[in-house]
């Protein structure tokens, strides 16, 4: 673009928690989209590694590691730190989203985050049972605070690529889609619920996946006993640990032996006893074309499901399935496999592939609503490393999807102070991606006549269900 848009001044302390590869990446679009002092500015992360680039750009760095004993004192004396309101952006690991949440809603500041994240521990305590251990759980931390403390200075829950932009994604593939069938109809209000549900039910959906194929290729291949990937390996490894999950949708009539209906909050969703990495789930995207992907949990699994649940007094008369079908880049690929040929013990070295490492390939992520008249839409970002590097520094193609939703979320923050608690559901989501998209590369949606069906049976037989080809039973690789 030929000028960047300010959308805005924080004239208090940002206090950005973690410095990884979407911290460093978070850095160049806050200096380009807001104004604010960089000397109150200040980074923490007991990693001192991004330093150098802290100090170039004269931002305060302080190593320390946030934990339940020192997170209050140390963020409050912060974030209250002259005149003004800041702004915390929580971009951690191991660090509990909502304990810090709470805090900054406390002394009107206003939060946002990526993931509700947990204090260490949580996704590798064998004593804790599957279902304790799912997004859904967390989640439900979240929204219990937003029932007990309605109202109040805002905090934006799990605003990244995913969870985060995808949910924006879904809205605007649901208006294509009416569009394209000649549904009438008139677009529900941001805040309209149930007008959403009833939209997506009216046009035959049935579900949702989170189709993701990353295809980045690094210039040196993955070694031996490292884990390679192009964002968070911690973030990456922790959850693939977690059971498989998804949001359970009214049309399905199949459920895997395996299977376990959630108790916890909404009740809107299913876990396996497996981990979700080591899922596999048939999808479409518009490269590749079939491929599986990994059921890995993720908030907006859940999230999705419940947003367009459609009630009738206590009763549940429509709800969409959802769940990520991830493909990652094939270095994360092979680092998976390895992981768990070793029963899940992580490799010693834990390794994210810097942009300057990255030889060609994209980050296409999207959704693919199926089910209705026109079979099935996949709508979403096609953004390759060469363009990545066009637009802004420090990151990668899946990167830059992260840390351009943060900064959607950041502005729609500040232009709404007192939203309360919201997820990404529940944001304007035209608004959102006016201010992500020009990070986005090529923003496409693309139909598809492929099934979870298409050229099946193979070689041999399959327990599969023909009357409907959407159903769980043929998604599931088995």
């Amino acid at each position: 673009m030929a000028a960047w848009p300010t959308y805005g001044k924080i004239d208090g302390p940002i206090v950005m928690i973690g410095f990884g590869s979407i911290g460093k990446g978070m850095l160049a679009l806050l200096e380009r989209h807001f104004e604010f002092d960089a000397a109150r500015m200040v980074v923490i992360d007991p990693d001192d590694s991004g330093q150098p680039l802290l100090a170039e750009h004269k931002v305060r760095y302080l190593k320390e590691e946030l934990v339940p004993a020192n997170y209050r004192e140390i963020l409050s004396a912060l974030l209250t730190e002259g005149e003004g309101t800041g702004f915390c952006v929580n971009l951690s690991v191991d660090t509990s989203s909502l304990e810090i949440m709470r805090l900054c809603r406390e002394i009107g500041v206003p939060y946002i985050d990526t993931v509700v994240e947990p204090w260490p521990g949580f996704y590798f305590d064998r004593t804790t049972p599957p279902e304790a251990r799912t997004n859904n759980a967390l989640r439900n931390t979240v929204r219990q605070e937003k029932a007990t403390n309605p109202g109040g200075t805002t905090a934006v829950s799990c605003c990244g690529a995913n969870p985060g932009m995808v949910s924006w994604f879904v809205k605007q593939a649901l208006v294509n889609i009416a569009h394209d069938t000649g549904h009438s109809f008139t677009e529900p209000a941001q805040d309209d619920r149930d007008g959403w549900a009833r939209l997506m039910r009216d046009l035959g959906v049935k579900g949702v996946h989170i189709a993701e194929r990353d295809t980045q290729r690094a210039r040196t291949p993955k070694p031996m006993n490292v884990f390679v990937n192009t964002w968070s390996v911690e973030g990456f490894i922790s959850e693939g640990l977690q059971p498989a999950e998804l949001g359970w949708g009214t049309h399905e009539k199949w459920m895997p032996e395996n299977a376990r209906v959630e108790t916890i909050g909404p009740k809107a969703g299913i876990y396996l006893m497996q981990p979700g990495a080591d899922t596999r789930v048939r999808t479409w995207c518009p490269t590749p074309g079939p491929q599986h992907g990994l059921l890995v949990t993720h908030n907006e699994a859940i999230s999705i499901s419940d947003y367009f649940t459609l009630r009738d007094g206590d009763d549940v008369v429509f709800r969409p399935t959802c769940h990520y079908a991830y493909h990652p880049a094939d270095d994360a690929i092979l680092s998976v496999r390895e992981m768990f040929g070793q029963a899940g013990k992580a490799q010693p070295e834990l390794h994210i592939l810097e942009e300057d490492e990255i030889v060609d390939g994209i980050d296409e992520l999207g959704v693919l609503l199926y089910g209705h008249a026109r079979n099935a839409y996949w709508f979403g970002s096609q953004l390759s490393i060469q363009e990545t590097r066009e637009l802004a520094p420090y990151q990668n193609a899946t990167g830059l999807q992260v840390t351009s939703a943060v900064l959607a979320g950041m502005v729609w923050a500040l232009e709404n102070p007192g939203a309360g608690i919201v997820e990404t559901d529940e944001m304007d989501y035209r608004r959102c991606l006016e201010v992500q998209t020009p990070y986005l590369g090529p923003v496409k949606g693309y139909y598809t006549d492929w099934t979870p069906l298409t050229d099946r049976p193979g070689f041999f037989p399959e327990d599969i269900d023909e009357s409907d080809p959407w159903q769980f039973r043929n998604v599931l690789v088995r």
